[in-house]
């Protein structure tokens, strides 16, 4: 966990680096398609090649993810381009330990969170996942703002990991209370729609 975005995304590229130095795969997760578009102009400008999987290539998503084993192949994803899809892994990129999975922010949904993990380590295969997110993060910025206003007076750009896990646990908590909260008034206001017709004459 970075203090800023910008913290974040230079550890992203460093980690990109190291992979493609060891003939690893890497998959770049990103919750929006301006992030993944912000990640691509990095590694553009530090020179490293790299596929984008959003909604603006839907045409090419299936070419991508087929190539997203090759050894050094770098791949830029929003959370729900190439879902359903396993990426294969070429022979050498298995020797060289699999898939590595980057997480940049975390979802509002844990759900959404280890679907992008499970892109690792499929059927065997070797495989990896980590996350490099901050506290710039609108999950935390909307489910946990005060903590992390209080968190920016820490003296380091990473924060202790035990400081992710709780601001994660309960930013994703409260997200998934409004979610509830929401989808329960929704279903409240279809029951009260549905007697308001029936008692009109007008249900069917």
């Amino acid at each position: 966990l970075f203090l800023s975005g910008e913290e974040r995304w230079r550890a992203v590229l460093a980690r990109v680096v190291e992979m493609i130095a060891l003939a690893r795969p890497v998959l770049v997760g990103t919750r929006s398609v301006a992030a993944s578009e912000t990640l691509g102009a990095m590694l553009a400008a530090a020179g490293i090649r790299y596929a984008l999987l959003n909604a603006r290539q839907d045409a090419d998503e299936a070419r991508i993810i087929a190539e997203a084993g090759e050894p050094g192949r770098v791949t830029v994803a929003t959370n729900m381009a190439g879902r359903g899809t396993d990426i294969m892994l070429h022979p050498d990129a298995r020797s060289a330990g699999g898939l590595h999975v980057i997480l940049t922010e975390y979802h509002e949904s844990r759900r959404i969170d280890r679907q992008l993990f499970g892109r690792a380590a499929r059927q065997g295969d070797p495989g990896s996942c980590e996350s490099l997110v901050s506290l710039d993060d609108d999950l935390f910025q909307s489910h946990a703002r005060f903590m992390a206003h209080r968190l920016r007076g820490y003296n380091g750009k990473v924060l202790p990991r035990f400081v992710g896990i709780l601001i994660r646990t309960l930013a994703q908590r409260s997200a998934e209370r409004v979610h509830a909260r929401v989808r329960r008034r929704t279903l409240e206001n279809e029951r009260k729609s549905d007697r308001s017709l029936a008692f009109s004459g007008r249900g069917e």
